[in-house]
Parts: structure tokens; sequence; C-alpha cells
């Protein structure tokens, strides 16, 4: 803390008088002493509930948040230091053995970043910390590869290979509309209008948009519908009862097992949006 001090005072000394001087040192020990008081008041698991909270309040979606959370929590953990203890130089070592441990790419090292840096920002601007030393850490470049789509032949085995109409009815919507995982747990039957092949979904920051799909796709849904014998209003529900709506990891969970049977390169959820939007774009649709 001296040393901060007397950095700041050296960096004013042609600035100030003699009295400015003396008045800025008498505050600036003052305000450092409360700071580091506050700071081991708190337990850095606090700060995380209140960075926690704040996120809620902007609206973050849950799995969001838990991303967030657990992002800051085993950074905690692995390097042992408390908040006011934290450094560039730690945080970058931790990045580091985060790579190593988990052998993962560089996006998820610099989603990872990102993360932290956001809990850090925040931290700074709520003044629980006086520096910021994430601000020195800059993002992890990556390098840009040709974004791959799904084939029509792989679309048809897809479908082939799904043993139920809850999979196919899905595999269809989502090839069909482009909507995220997220947006499709999320709908209830009353969302969808087969009159017009439109849905309601609700995207990112609770936005709002209709969704349109295929003829093959409404079939598709409405035999699903159909056959079922419970009263969830959500659109896609599990297979065994209580039959609770689903969400969004058994999702994605039904879609790698389903890609996994191609065996011609790995199948995520999102290369249905993208495979979706090429397609619109080759058709002439416009980007916007």
């Amino acid at each position: 803390m001296q040393n901060q001090i007397f950095n700041i005072l050296n960096d004013m000394s042609e600035h100030l008088n003699i009295n400015q001087m003396r008045k800025l040192q008498e505050t600036l020990i003052r305000r450092l002493e409360e700071e580091i008081e506050t700071l081991n008041e708190i337990d850095s698991q606090d700060y995380v509930d209140l960075f926690v909270s704040a996120k809620e309040v902007e609206g973050c979606s849950e799995r969001t948040i838990t991303y967030y959370k657990s992002t800051i929590v085993d950074m905690f953990a692995l390097t042992g230091l408390d908040l006011n203890r934290i450094t560039t130089e730690s945080i970058r070592e931790y990045l580091k053995t985060y790579q190593a441990r988990n052998n993962c790419g560089k996006v998820t090292v610099d989603n990872v970043r990102r993360n932290l840096s956001s809990f850090i920002s925040w931290l700074e601007e709520e003044n629980y910390i006086i520096k910021n030393p994430v601000r020195r850490i800059h993002k992890v470049r990556v390098g840009s590869s040709v974004k791959q789509v799904i084939p029509d032949e792989s679309i048809e085995i897809m479908r082939d290979k799904c043993i139920n109409t809850r999979d196919l009815a899905m595999i269809d919507l989502l090839f069909s509309t482009g909507i995220r995982v997220g947006e499709l747990v999320n709908l209830n039957i009353t969302d969808v209008k087969f009159e017009e092949r439109e849905c309601i979904v609700f995207g990112k920051g609770d936005k709002e948009r209709r969704v349109y799909f295929d003829t093959k796709t409404k079939l598709h849904i409405q035999a699903y519908l159909k056959e079922r014998d419970d009263d969830n209003k959500a659109l896609f529900v599990s297979l065994n009862r209580p039959h609770n709506r689903l969400k969004v990891n058994g999702v994605e969970i039904r879609i790698r097992r389903l890609g996994q049977r191609l065996q011609k390169g790995k199948v995520h959820q999102h290369k249905f949006r993208r495979t979706m939007a090429t397609r619109a774009i080759d058709k002439d649709m416009s980007i916007e």
C-alpha cells in the first residue's frame, strides 16, 4: 500500500502544491485502509453472490449465470487467493493452468477470461476494488475457420435414426426454424400456430420474435402431440412420466447421440441454426 501511495503522490507532484499533496496523502491512506478492512471483512464467496444477484437483475439467463459462477468459484479455489491479493499474473497463471487441466481450446479459455473480466470489472465499478487486474489481459487470438453445415443426406439419416416422434419433431423444428435450444425448450403448445406454420419464441434478452416452419415439421409436431397423454403445457417433454419439460442439456444429449450415428463429424445444436441461415442465404433471403 505504501508503494501505491508513493507512486500516486509522485505522479501528482507537478500538479499540486504542498498543502494539497499533504491532504491527498492523508486521504489516500484513510481510503485505502478502509478498502482493505472492507475486503478482509467480506468473504470472496460473498462477492460472487453479490455479482450473481446483479446479473439476475440485469436479466441474464440461468445458464449464463451458472457459467459465470462456476468460472469465478473455480478461479478462487485453484489460486487459493483472496480478492485483494489477486493480480494480473495470478489470473494469467490460472488461465494457463485451466487450459492444461481441461485440455481445451483458445475459444474456451477466452470465454473464461471474459467471465473473469466481467466479474472483476463489476467489482471495480462498485468500488469493491481499486485496480482491475484483468484489464491488461487481452482477448485470446483465435484462428478463423470455415464453419460447417449439416448436409441434406445427414439430415435425412438423422430423421431415419429417430426412434420416436418427439425426436423427429424436435430435429425438424430446429432445422426448419434455426431457433436456439434454449428457445426450443421454453416453447409451449399454445405458442405454435399450425395454420400459419409459425411460433413465438423468446430469445436472448427476452426479445420476442416469430419463426416459421415447413409443412413436414408441422405434420411431425402434430403427430407427436397426438401421441401424448399428459397435460403439460410444454411443447417438448420427457418420454417417461411425469413427462417434465425438456431441459437444454437433455436436448443437447439427444442431438449428440443422433449425430454420433452419422459418423461424419460432430453434430451440435448450433449447427442446425447455422445450416438454416446458410440455406436461407443460398435462397436469396436477406441477411437481416
